[in-house]
């Protein structure tokens, strides 16, 4: 806490005329020819240390009855010199590292730092806060804010530790008082050397204070003494009060080694006369006792631990009584012999003693049953605690699994002791018992009960102990232990509870299947619920693989029952919110089902609270499923229709159709519908839920397709409700291709003839040979007929012969036999055979039904007719455009070869001449067919070619029929790129190519071709496009499109980029700039151009420059001009003000005045500090406007002037404020004379040779400048003492 002394102008001339006063007894001129000491004005305030005795301090207007105070809040500044300053760099005061620095250092030290920049560049920095944090502040601000430097101080190694202090203590101080970081080598470095690292002056402070320390040292000496370790004690003596008289009558140290450290040495440190002095007295010593007498006995070795006493306490106690030092050997040796040494007439009691210690105390153990142990310890040890209490120094120990207890303690109390606890068994053995009973671990748990409910009971009631083994021992036994009577009946209760367990019931819930995982929940947290909730029973469910629905419980029966509701409840509400109805949509619309993100089918799902689940991807499905609430989902459902609709031009049409028919018409397993959907292109046919009575049937889709499908619905339901029949015979899956043929072609003659339709299996049915024929009775037996005498004829197995040409056999078998796989898929599986490689026949066995046979005979004629026909042709096309003709992956090629039936050989890509420059001589390079590479190679020689002759890796070989061949090659033709060129003006390049090639690139990506813009030094106008012919077309009108478009768009800034002049005073800018550029930006933005205003280095500081459209340049001109003929048209008037009211009209940051100019529409100008006229103010605006603001500026200084006047009034009756030249008078009414201040003599400011002066003039500007105001130079001497800056 600080005190302040407040100095205000009544006191200062009180004080001043108390002074005077005292004078006047003594001289009547006193007061104006001698100043007073600046000492006795001032007193200083009372010295921290006390006044030695006898002194008496003088009474002063500071000491009396006042306190000296500490404030605990100190303030220090510390000075970094430019040169040391680690930021030098001044634009950026108060700003970049060195503030977030000093920021750092206040959060860090919780000091406060204030920062100043001296006129040398220099830094000061101020810092406030306590002590502790003061002082690490200043070591941060060294370390981060000034360069180091370091230096080494090399001392004596010995002198290192009494630079560190106790546990480091001064050294931490040390490195806080010079704000530097010390370095002292560790004791296994040899080196001598202390490194020190801070500032300069740091650095020289820490290396004075640590030569400081040495020398000290220097001045004090070390001596080691060896003494054998068995004089030790009588060195030390008894309780080490010897060597401690020696350490206070000499004040050196004494440094005995104890007993447990195995040294002879004695270290001895202090002043040189004192070591001298210490050394001489224990030498003395060792002297007188070297040839004592030593004797031997023996006693036992558990007995020496007694003879040593706690800590060591009984061997110095003998020593203390007989001066007689007794040794014993250390623990871990086996000698049970011990020295004595002193005195020959002492030894003798000293050996009573001895004696006396070691069988002062007694080991015995006292027989107890283990189980006993814990009752007789008793609940929290209170049993033993009546025992140890009146017999302290007793040990007794406790054996887990022993049968025994063990006492140890003194002779005399033992006997007292062990017969207390021998009657404490007795009389437990007495009135306990235990009995060990087996249960089953799994009943373990509820023998417990919830929270130990059942147990605790059974030991309150019986007052007994039960230990039940823990789960992870699997043990039957349990434990019980206490009042025989008790422990029988606490046996017999947990047995019966037992049996009961055994006999416990056992339901079976039946709960679907579907369900356990629900209930079971993820990780099994909510059947954990279940269990908490119903701890004594038992759920089992089935095993995922078994498919049963039959969830075991097992407990007590009113358990079970409760837990069977519990369950049976949940179940009830998974089935509420497991309604799920099935919805379809198109799948190309299962994308904006879904939106952006998954936005869309998250809105529905949260909103209607329901599960919505997609088909995946790849999947054929287009039915949505949503699960829920039945209500929900049907909200859900009509969302999601309600997109679909918005999205394609679906149309929804409802049949009447009665409920009854439904299931015929949906067919087994949704085949019938599923049937009428694919033919009638897809469209959704929803039936209403079976039971539910409703008789309208929704379709969806497509306009014509809903109607097809509409009138197949109508048309089947009225045969269906009339004469309907269904049949269903079998035939072998692979046979359902023959049967339907070609494009459906025979099975739609069967239906045409016969009227009935005929419905085969879908790849999910579970029976694969079902085919279902529906219709009137007579259709359906005609159909029925018919299939089945084609199935007969399939099922009579033929075989028969053909002749096929050997050099076709490897067109059938190439691919791996794909023309021979397709031919049995067509035409029921029949089999087809060809001779082994090499085996020169041209059998070809085949193998089926007699019909598929026949047909598939024909089909592989008609291929070998085909290739009979075949011929080859070479289509020359550069090698260079092989690439881009097959395609991405070969698309285009495998195109070519599916559309036209040929097969297309492409050469194997080859180099150019080696860098020699001739043609090296190739082989015939590996061909790739129909845009895959078939590996072989064939060699020819080498033979002259002619030049004229197209390269071999320019022909691409086609196979086929000869009409094909010729179609495929122009095809191949109209794959090969042209290139056209495109005049474009090179100035537009630039914008056609667009930042960093985009504009480009989204040409060539939409066009499919290639654009190559010539370089920028060539200075070409013309463009080349490369691509399909079909292509080019396109790409040329893009171009130019887009050239048109940039031409446009460089006659736009052509147009935009005129300018206009326009001649405004100067004087005139600032009210068209407006307040913050609101006028000119209102300007600028409505006529959308940019107006530009001279820099203040320009010659010509009145033109305003206006770019953009011409004619909207014109009216920015018009909108500048009409603002400057406005303020043309105004007045500036001057009107007198007091200068004394000007700050109230102003107002507090210069609300008033703004308030004023933005009502009148008017400019003021206050005048400036230091103006000739101080009270001339000047109104400028339109005339009228300038007269209503003077009027109103009258008015406020006549209502400011009455409160200035009434102010003045006042401070007459108030005290004279001491003027120069002002008369005043003193309390009884008389005049005094002018006041000439208060001056003082001997003031710490006056140097020596400076005389007395008058007072300072308060109201010179010199004596006391205003901040920022300009100081004229003087060589006169300042009241404040000598100018530092």
């Amino acid at each position: 806490m600080s005190s302040v002394a407040v100095l205000t102008q009544e006191s200062f001339n009180e004080h001043r005329s108390g002074l005077v006063a005292e004078q006047a007894g003594g001289s009547s001129t006193a007061g104006d020819e001698e100043a007073p000491a600046y000492k006795d004005a001032f007193p200083p305030l009372p010295e921290k240390a006390a006044s030695p005795e006898g002194t008496q301090e003088p009474v002063n207007a500071w000491t009396s009855k006042i306190r000296p105070l500490k404030s605990s809040v100190i303030t220090q500044v510390f000075h970094v010199p430019l040169e040391e300053r680690k930021y030098k760099d001044i634009n950026q005061f108060g700003e970049g590292d060195q503030a977030k620095v000093c920021v750092d250092i206040m959060h860090k030290t919780g000091a406060h730092l204030e920062l100043s920049m001296a006129k040398d560049q220099g830094l000061s920095i101020m810092v406030s806060g306590k002590l502790d944090a003061v002082m690490k502040a200043r070591k941060e601000i060294v370390s981060r804010l000034q360069t180091q430097a370091s230096a080494t101080v090399a001392i004596p190694k010995e002198h290192h530790r009494f630079v560190i202090g106790k546990n480091g203590e001064k050294l931490q101080e040390l490195e806080l008082k010079t704000a530097t970081k010390i370095q002292i080598p560790r004791p296994d470095d040899p080196s001598n050397h202390i490194k020190i690292s801070g500032t300069k002056e740091g650095l020289e402070k820490a290396r004075h204070e640590i030569l400081l320390i040495s020398a000290e040292q220097d001045k004090r000496a070390v001596e080691r003494v060896n003494i054998d370790k068995v004089f030790h004690p009588f060195i030390t003596g008894a309780y080490n009060k010897l060597v401690a008289d020696m350490m206070q009558e000499t004040g050196a140290r004494i440094n005995v080694p104890p007993p447990s450290v195995n040294k002879t040495e004695i270290v001895i440190t202090g002043e040189k006369e004192q070591v001298a002095l210490a050394v001489a007295m224990i030498k003395k010593i060792y002297e007188g006792k070297k040839n004592a007498t030593t004797i031997a006995v023996e006693v036992k070795k558990s007995q020496h631990k007694y003879v040593i006493g706690p800590k060591g306490n009984t061997l110095q106690e003998i020593l203390e009584k007989t001066g007689v030092s007794v040794e014993i050997p250390p623990p871990d040796s086996n000698s049970e012999t011990v020295i004595l040494r002193g005195e020959p007439d002492r030894l003798g009691q000293a050996l009573t003693e001895v004696y006396a210690k070691a069988n002062s105390y007694t080991v015995s153990s006292v027989v107890a049953p283990s189980w006993l142990h814990r009752f007789i310890i008793g609940k929290k040890g209170q049993n033993l605690a009546k025992i140890t209490q009146q017999m302290p120094k007793v040990h007794i120990e406790f054996t887990e699994g022993e049968d025994k207890i063990t006492l140890e303690g003194p002779t005399k109390d033992m006997q007292m002791v062990q017969s207390q606890m021998e009657a404490i068994v007795t009389d437990l053995v007495s009135r306990m018992d235990y009995r060990e009973i087996s249960v089953d671990p799994r009943f373990h748990r509820h023998l417990i009960g919830k929270g130990g409910a059942n147990i605790n009971r059974i030991k309150d009631l019986h007052k007994v102990s039960v230990r039940i083994p823990p789960d992870n021992e699997k043990s039957h036994l349990i434990r019980i232990e206490g009042d025989p009577q008790g422990v029988q009946e606490a046996s017999k209760e947990l047995l019966e509870l037992a049996s009961r367990m055994e006999n416990e019931r056992t339901k079976d819930l039946i709960i679907e299947q579907r369900f356990h995982r629900a209930i079971i929940g993820q990780k099994g947290e909510k059947i954990k619920d279940v269990r908490d909730k119903f701890p004594e029973v038992i759920i089992n469910f089935p095993d995922p693989a078994a498919k049963s629905d039959i969830v075991q419980l097992r407990g007590p029966r009113n358990e079970v029952e409760k837990c069977s509701k519990f369950m049976a409840k949940m179940v009830a509400d998974m089935v509420e919110n497991g309604f799920f109805l099935s919805v379809p949509i198109f799948k190309q619309f299962h994308k904006n089902i879904i939106g952006k993100g998954g936005a869309n089918i998250k809105k529905i799902r949260e909103e209607t609270n329901t599960r919505i689940d997609l088909p995946a991807e790849n999947s054929n499905s287009e039915m949505i499923v949503i699960t829920g609430k039945k209500e929900n989902c049907e909200a859900a459902r009509i969302r999601i229709l309600a997109i679909q609709k918005e999205l394609a031009n679906i149309t929804e049409m409802e049949v009447s159709i009665p409920s009854k028919l439904h299931n015929s018409l949906i067919g087994s397993k949704g085949r019938f519908v599923r049937s009428i959907m694919e033919e009638c292109g897809g469209v959704h046919i929803h039936f209403p839920t079976e039971g539910s009575g409703i008789d309208t049937v929704t379709i969806r889709g497509p306009a014509e397709e809903v109607e097809k499908a509409k009138k197949q619905l109508l048309s089947l339901a009225q045969d269906k409700q009339t004469k309907s029949h269904t049949a269903e015979l079998k035939a072998k899956p692979e046979y359902h291709k023959f049967l339907i043929g070609k494009g459906g072609g025979n099975i739609r003659k069967v239906r045409d003839s016969t009227g009935a339709r005929i419905i085969f299996p879908t790849p999910d049915d579970e029976d694969q040979e079902l085919i279902t024929v529906v219709g009137t009775e007579e259709a359906v037996r005609e159909a029925q007929k018919e299939l089945e005498e084609l199935i007969k004829s399939l099922d009579n197995v033929v075989e028969d012969v053909m002749n096929v040409d050997p050099k076709h056999h490897r067109y059938f078998v190439a691919r791996r036999g794909q023309v021979l796989r397709d031919i049995a898929d067509e035409y029921g599986g029949v089999m087809v055979s060809f001779p082994r490689s090499g085996a020169n026949s041209d059998k070809v066995a085949l193998k089926g039904a007699k019909d598929c046979v026949e047909a598939a005979k024909k089909r592989m004629l008609e291929i070998i007719e085909d290739l009979d026909a075949q011929v080859t042709m070479e289509c020359v096309i550069p090698q260079k455009f092989h690439r881009s003709i097959m395609g991405p992956k070969g698309s285009r090629i495998q195109g070519i070869t599916r559309d036209h039936n040929v097969q297309i050989k492409f050469p194997e890509r080859v180099d150019g001449p080696g860098k020699g420059g001739s043609a090296a001589p190739l082989a015939e390079a590996a061909v790739q067919e129909n845009g895959e590479a078939n590996g072989e190679v064939v060699e020819e020689p080498a033979a002259h070619v002619d030049p004229n002759a197209p390269k071999k890796c320019d022909i691409i070989v086609l196979s086929g029929r000869k009409e094909r061949c010729e179609a495929a090659v122009e095809a191949l033709k109209a794959l090969v790129p042209v290139t056209t060129e495109v005049e474009v003006p090179f100035e537009l390049h630039r914008y056609i190519i667009g930042q960093k090639g985009s504009g480009i690139r989204k040409m060539m990506d939409e066009f499919e071709v290639n654009i190559q813009v010539p370089a920028p030094e060539l200075q070409s106008d013309i463009i080349s496009i490369t691509g399909l012919a079909n292509h080019l077309d396109r790409a040329k009108e893009g171009l130019l499109e887009r050239v048109k478009e940039l031409t446009a768009e460089q006659e736009d800034r052509s147009l935009r980029s005129f300018k206009l002049t326009i001649t405004v005073d100067p004087k005139y800018h600032p009210k068209i700039i407006g307040r913050k550029g609101a006028i000119i930006t209102n300007i600028r933005t409505e006529h959308d151009v940019n107006i530009q205003f001279p820099d203040k280095n320009d010659d010509n500081q009145d033109q305003i420059t206006i770019t953009g459209y011409e004619h909207k340049a014109t009216a920015a001109k018009d909108a500048i001009q009409a603002i400057v003929d406005e303020l043309e048209e105004m007045i500036s008037e001057d009107i007198t003000l007091d200068a004394r009211v000007h700050a109230r009209i102003i107002g507090a940051r210069g609300k008033g005045i703004r308030k004023i100019m933005d009502e009148f529409k008017v400019d003021l100008r206050f005048p400036q500090p230091g103006a000739a006229d101080p009270n001339q103010v000047f109104v400028t605006g339109r005339p009228e406007l300038v007269d209503e603001a003077i009027d109103h500026l009258l008015n406020l200084e006549e209502e400011y002037m009455a409160d200035v006047n009434e102010n003045e009034s006042k401070m007459t009756y108030m005290k004279p404020t001491g003027d120069r030249g002002a008369s005043s008078m003193d309390e009884g009414g008389r005049e005094r004379g002018s006041s000439k201040g208060f001056v003082v003599r001997e003031a710490p400011w006056q140097t020596g040779s400076e005389k007395v002066r008058e007072a300072p003039d308060m109201s010179s500007s010199e004596d006391f400048p205003s901040f920022g105001a300009p100081v004229a130079a003087t060589n006169k001497a300042s009241p404040w003492g000598p100018k530092r800056f």
